[in-house]
C-alpha cells in the first residue's frame, strides 16, 4: 500500500516524500508528466501533488494528467498542486493581490477529516490563490490573504491546501499528512526497517540467483548497510572490495579494513589505487569532470578484480534516494541536476556489471534504521557521511597528493577538536533546521553536535605574515551542519572559542595554509558539500 507523489517542480518535493516515509508508508516521487503506466505500477492508494514555481495559466505550465482523476483515488494538492487540481476540475485560480511568503495563521472554517479544529501556524509560498473552488468542494480553512487556504470534497476524497505541510514551519503538518495518508487513503503503515530488510533480501536473491557478487565498500554508512544486506541475502556469494583511492580522511583506510574484517566478517579484498587516481585527476579542476573520472576509475578497478575472481556479474553499490534525485537529467525542467553522484550519473556506459542497489529508494535516516535492525554497531551506523568521490570534491581545484595531504591534516584537526568537545556526533532527535534557512538561530548550537563536519581546501591564495615573513598560501574553509534528513541543513552555531582554536592550530600545524574561514550557508541555497 503506497502513495504516489507527483512533482510539479517544488523545491520541497523530496520533503513531502520524507514526511510520508516518517509515517511508515512507502511512497515514490514522480515527475508530473510521468507515463501513467509507470506511476500506476506502484499501485498507489492515493496521490499527493507537490507545489511548484509556475502559474497554472502560463503557457506550457504543468497540469494534472487525466489518469489521476480517472483512478478515483484520494488526492491531496499542495500549493501549486491544489491550483492544478482546481483548474482540472473547473474551479478558478487568480493572482493574489497580496502574495503570501512565510509564516501565516490558518483558521478552520468547518470540522473536516484533514485539518485541525483550531487555528494553526503554516508556511505559505504562493502568488496565486483559489478564487472559486471546483463544484463539490467546500472551503475548509482561510488565512489572511487566502480565503481558501484549504478545501475538500469529502465524497471524492479530494483535498487541497495552499500552505506547505511538509516543512517544519508548519508544526501540525505531519498530522495533516497523517490524516490524509492513513485516515483518508486508508494506507497501513507497514514500511518498517524489518519489512525493508525482508523485501530487500527477496529482491536481491531474485536478482542475483546463485551468482558471485562484488560489493564496493568505503566504510561509509551507505556502502556498509548495502553490503550487510547483500551478505544477509546471499552469504558467501559476496566478496567485498575496498579501494584505497588516496582520497580518504587521515588514517581512514586502515580503519575501514579493520572494521569490515572485524565487524562484518565479510571476505574483503583491499586495493591500493592511490597512484592511479592521482594520475587520472592530474590537471582536472572542473567538479563534474572529477566525479566522472572517479566513477569510471572506480568501475575499471572493479572490472580488474572481477576478472581475478572469475568475472562476477553483479556489483553492489550504496546508492540512496537523494543520490538519484540530485543526479536527475538536466533536460528535465521538473528536476534540475544539482550534481552528478559518482555512483549514479558518473558510471561509464560500457560498464560490465549489473548493479545491485538495495538502498536506491531509501533516505539516509531509513538506511541508518535498517543498519541498526541488521545489528551493525552504532559507531558504524551513525558515523558522519563521507562523499563517494572522497576528498576530491573537498579539494577544490586540482587534486594532487600534496594538496590532499594538506586537506587531510586540516580536516583531522577540525574533526578532532569537535570530537574532544563532544560535538562530532549525529543527534537524530535534535530540532530540524528550516528548509528555507530562515530563523531558528539556536539550531546547531554547541549542545546539539553536528550532523556533518569537514574541512575544504580552496584554490585561493592570500597574503599572510608568519614570523615576520610574507606568506602567500591557500585557504581552508570549515563546514559544519545540523540536519535530520540531509535533504535540508542549517549551519552549526559552533562557539567562537572552538573555531579560534581550530583556526590557530591549522595555520600553525598545516604547511601551505595561512587563512581559515567558516561557511555559514544553509542548504538550500547551498549544498552541504562544496563540489
Amino acid at each position: 500500500m503506497n502513495i504516489a507523489i507527483l512533482d510539479f517542480g517544488s523545491q520541497y518535493a523530496q520533503l513531502i516524500a520524507r514526511r510520508v516515509r516518517e509515517l511508515h508508508v512507502y511512497c515514490e516521487l514522480f515527475p508530473w508528466d510521468a507515463p501513467a503506466e509507470k506511476v500506476l505500477a506502484l499501485q498507489p492508494q492515493g496521490f499527493i501533488l507537490s507545489g511548484g514555481p509556475a502559474s497554472v495559466y502560463e503557457p506550457g505550465a504543468p497540469h494534472l494528467l487525466p489518469y489521476v482523476l480517472d483512478s478515483r483515488l484520494p488526492i491531496l494538492g499542495i500549493c501549486y498542486g491544489m491550483q492544478a487540481l482546481t483548474q482540472a476540475l473547473g474551479g478558478k485560480v487568480n493572482p493574489s493581490a497580496h502574495r503570501e511568503y512565510g509564516s501565516a495563521i490558518v483558521e478552520p472554517l468547518s470540522p473536516n477529516p484533514l485539518t485541525p479544529v483550531t487555528s494553526f501556524q503554516a508556511w505559505m509560498s504562493h502568488g496565486d490563490r483559489i478564487e472559486t473552488p471546483p463544484a463539490g468542494f467546500t472551503p475548509l480553512a482561510r488565512s489572511g490573504s487566502s480565503p481558501v487556504a484549504a478545501m475538500g470534497d469529502e465524497g471524492r476524497r479530494y483535498y487541497g491546501v495552499q500552505f506547505h505541510p511538509e516543512v517544519r514551519h508548519t508544526p501540525l503538518g505531519p498530522e495533516i499528512l497523517r490524516r490524509f495518508v492513513i485516515d483518508i487513503c486508508g494506507v497501513t503503515p507497514d514500511w518498517t526497517p524489518e519489512s525493508i530488510i525482508s523485501q530487500s533480501i527477496n529482491n536481491i536473491r531474485q536478482q542475483v540467483g546463485g551468482e558471485k557478487v562484488l560489493s564496493a565498500v568505503s566504510g561509509g554508512v551507505d556502502s556498509s548497510v548495502a553490503t550487510a544486506l547483500v551478505q544477509k541475502a546471499v552469504g558467501d556469494q559476496l566478496v567485498a572490495v575496498f579501494v584505497d583511492t588516496g582520497l580518504m580522511r587521515q588514517g581512514e583506510a586502515a580503519q575501514v579494513i579493520g572494521a569490515f574484517r572485524g565487524v562484518l566478517g565479510a571476505e574483503l579484498i583491499a586495493v591500493d589505487a592511490a597512484d592511479e587516481y592521482f594520475a587520472a585527476l592530474r590537471g582536472v579542476t572542473e567538479p563534474e569532470t572529477k566525479r566522472r573520472i572517479i566513477g569510471e576509475k572506480f568501475i575499471r578497478i572493479f572490472e580488474t578484480q572481477a576478472r581475478a575472481l572469475g568475472q562476477p556479474k553483479f556489483l553492489v553499490q550504496g546508492t540512496i534516494y537523494p543520490d538519484v534525485v540530485e543526479s536527475a537529467a538536466p533536460d528535465r525542467a521538473k528536476a534540475a541536476r544539482i550534481k552528478t553522484h559518482h555512483n549514479v550519473g558518473g558510471l561509464p556506459e560500457d560498464m560490465q556489471f549489473a548493479l545491485v542497489e538495495p538502498l536506491r529508494y531509501l533516505f539516509k535516516d531509513e538506511v541508518r534504521a535498517v543498519g541498526e535492525a541488521l545489528g551493525l554497531p552504532a559507531d558504524l551506523v551513525w558515523r558522519q557521511p563521507f562523499p563517494g568521490p572522497g576528498l576530491a570534491v573537498r579539494c577544490l581545484g586540482e587534486v594532487t597528493p600534496e594538496r590532499i595531504a594538506r586537506l587531510q591534516s586540516a580536516d583531522a584537526i577540525f574533526t578532532g577538536e569537535l570530537a574532544a568537545a563532544g560535538l562530532l556526533t549525529l543527534n537524530p532527535l535534535s530540532p530540524t533546521p528550516s528548509p528555507e534557512g530562515i530563523g531558528d538561530k539556536g539550531k546547531g548550537s554547541s549542545g546539539e553536535g553536528t550532523s556533518q563536519a569537514f574541512a575544504v581546501l580552496l584554490p585561493v591564495r592570500s597574503v599572510g605574515v608568519m614570523g615576520d615573513f610574507r606568506t602567500y598560501q591557500e585557504t581552508i574553509a570549515l563546514r559544519a551542519v545540523t540536519t535530520d534528513d540531509f535533504m535540508t541543513a542549517d549551519w552549526a552555531r559552533l562557539s567562537h572559542d572552538l573555531l579560534a582554536r581550530v583556526a590557530n592550530r591549522i595555520v600553525n600545524e598545516v604547511p601551505g595554509v595561512n587563512r581559515v574561514v567558516y561557511d555559514i550557508t544553509s542548504k538550500p541555497p547551498a549544498t552541504i558539500e562544496w563540489e
